[in-house]
């Protein structure tokens, strides 16, 4: 009998096949005691075991490149992390084994995490995943992960690390449906970068019976559980239409009365760079930095290093827009050489831009690169700060452009509610805005962005958070000046129409959401737009600002 169940869609698509769940590893070995004389031979079989898994990790993210490779290196960075293993010495020094001192200190750590701010408890399923690699290793059983099949499947996990996301084959996982995460999780954004359908947060998932067919709809958030004869030929005609749709759509963002909305790529580096050419970006509207930082988290790349991998990406665009945003250091992207170990609740503390001003020596050395790495560069350079708070914050970034010889604009992230308030008086320091609309959900709800138990206040269709864009779009018209939005909001095609409605000059994404997008906006004029966006608006929930917008839009 068909059942219908409801999650958050995530990456655009239909999936039809056979449920398969993630393989996972013993998660407690056995506590028993060992003789002083083993202590140092355990030792070294946990210290072998966690170099070897930081290894692997490290492998599976130079293969998979761009965001992912980012991600599983900050994984590997955390496997070795000196005070963990630190703990591990000190427990199998008083008579555990290797294999259950590193569960016990790593269960340790996990509480330290989940009680330090929701934004590093997001951290803990990352941890979880690399205890599970360390503990398999040592116990010699398989490791966690996708599961073997020559068959195309669905994936269903309780979540995915992202060791396991980075590498999925999109020819044999048609598609994956998560128990957790949101719709800003690791797992969300490199579901859409590798264009695999994906649905999170669906209670009940894990209760999916092995081999059960299932069709997930990555758009709606609907996974539909043996669905009859007549639903999967709806489904499949509706995907190819939408495929149909893409293929027929190039060029520019535009309206259908021809209003220009660039759409942007969001890349980490340069192995994003191909794919956004190929989807047709037309520049870069959040060049994240942070990759550069994350080799060594003892201290800042050399000038020489940053001039090289930016001028990669600036080459790929001769006469377009590259957005580059300075590093984004602290909360869940901890540096050894700039971030304080201590803080009781580091989402809220010293992070951003607050971070290179207590530091000015390393971002003078990334502003340097940057004016750089586009020298002679035919390239409209703009660079921006993450984490703004005020007019003040916005002056000391646009005087640190200024004292490095920066030919670019200067911008401002809006990230803080306070940021989208004062948006005005912001734009009397800077030349532009750009909505970072993840974090600015997470602070305007307080809703941490991977934990699927408030996925429903990381909804970028939450009317709160489209006032806040509507007041800042709005700030950037008064001031002529633009305002883009290069968080996941973008990459929602019937959003981004209404992103377009609210004023929003221009929409970054994941590269692989860009022809999406583009096909919608083509089937709407600015005036259907931005009456979907006063429907949203008028809204009192997330469900419901979108169904208004998706009303006005199909004129029911």
């Amino acid at each position: 009998m068909e059942t219908t169940l409801r999650g958050v869609g995530v990456s655009h698509g239909v999936a039809i096949g056979e449920v398969r769940h993630m393989g996972t590893a013993v998660l407690e070995p056995p506590a028993k005691q060992i003789p002083a004389e083993d202590a140092e031979r355990e030792q070294g079989r946990a210290r072998q075991a966690v170099d070897a898994v930081a290894a692997d990790l490290t492998a599976r993210g130079n293969l998979a490149g761009g965001e992912a490779q980012a991600v599983l290196e900050a994984q590997a960075m955390m496997a070795q992390d000196p005070e963990l293993m630190a703990d591990v010495d000190r427990r199998i020094a008083v008579g555990s084994t290797a294999e259950r001192a590193v569960y016990d200190a790593f269960a340790a750590y996990r509480e330290l995490l989940a009680g330090a701010g929701e934004y590093l408890a997001g951290r803990v399923a990352d941890l979880d995943d690399v205890r599970n690699r360390i503990v398999a290793r040592l116990l010699g059983v398989p490791m966690p992960g996708v599961p073997d099949s020559d068959q195309p499947y669905v994936l269903v996990a309780r979540d995915l690390a992202p060791a396991d996301t980075a590498l999925l084959d999109p020819s044999l996982v048609l598609g994956f449906v998560t128990e957790e995460g949101g719709p800003t999780s690791h797992s969300a954004i490199l579901a859409r970068a590798l264009g695999v359908p994906a649905v999170v947060a669906l209670p009940g998932a894990g209760e999916l019976a092995e081999g059960t067919v299932v069709a997930v709809d990555g758009s709606t958030g609907d996974v539909f559980v043996n669905p009859s004869e007549e639903k999967k030929e709806q489904l499949s005609a509706a995907a190819a239409e939408r495929k149909a749709a893409l293929a027929a759509s190039t060029g520019p963002g535009v309206t259908a009365d021809g209003h220009k909305v660039p759409l942007l790529a969001n890349v980490g580096g340069p192995a994003d760079v191909a794919a956004a050419v190929e989807a047709g970006a037309e520049g870069v509207g959040l060049f994240r930095t942070e990759f550069l930082f994350l080799d060594d988290s003892k201290k800042a790349p050399s000038e020489e290093k940053q001039v090289e991998a930016y001028r990669q990406v600036l080459e790929a665009f001769p006469e377009g827009r590259v957005v580059v945003r300075v590093l984004d250091a602290g909360a869940d992207k901890p540096l050894d050489f700039l971030t304080p170990a201590d803080e009781p609740n580091p989402a809220l503390g010293v992070r951003g831009l607050r971070t290179l001003l207590d530091h000015p020596e390393v971002l003078r050395t990334q502003l340097t690169a940057l004016a750089k790495a586009a020298e002679g560069l035919p390239v409209h350079l703009e660079v921006m700060a993450p984490m703004v708070a005020d007019r003040r914050d916005a002056k000391a970034f646009a005087d640190a452009c200024r004292e490095a010889g920066l030919q670019a604009k200067f911008g401002a992230m809006v990230e803080i509610p306070s940021a989208a308030l004062r948006a005005r008086s912001i734009l009397r320091e800077v030349e532009f805005l750009s909505l970072g609309t993840n974090d600015l959900a997470q602070y305007t709800f307080a809703a941490d962005r991977q934990v699927g138990a408030v996925s429903r206040l990381q909804d970028p269709w939450q009317p709160a958070l489209l006032d806040l864009v509507a007041l800042s779009a709005e700030a950037a018209k008064a001031e002529g000046k633009s305002c883009g939005v290069c968080g996941e909001a973008a990459s929602d095609p019937l959003l981004a129409c209404v992103l377009t409605g609210l004023g929003v000059t221009s929409l970054s994404m994941g590269s692989a959401s860009i022809p999406y997008v583009r096909a919608t906006l083509a089937k709407y004029t600015l005036a259907q737009c931005e009456r979907a966006a006063a429907a949203a608006r008028a809204a009192d929930s997330a469900e419901e600002a979108r169904a208004a917008a998706q009303a006005v839009l199909s004129g029911e």
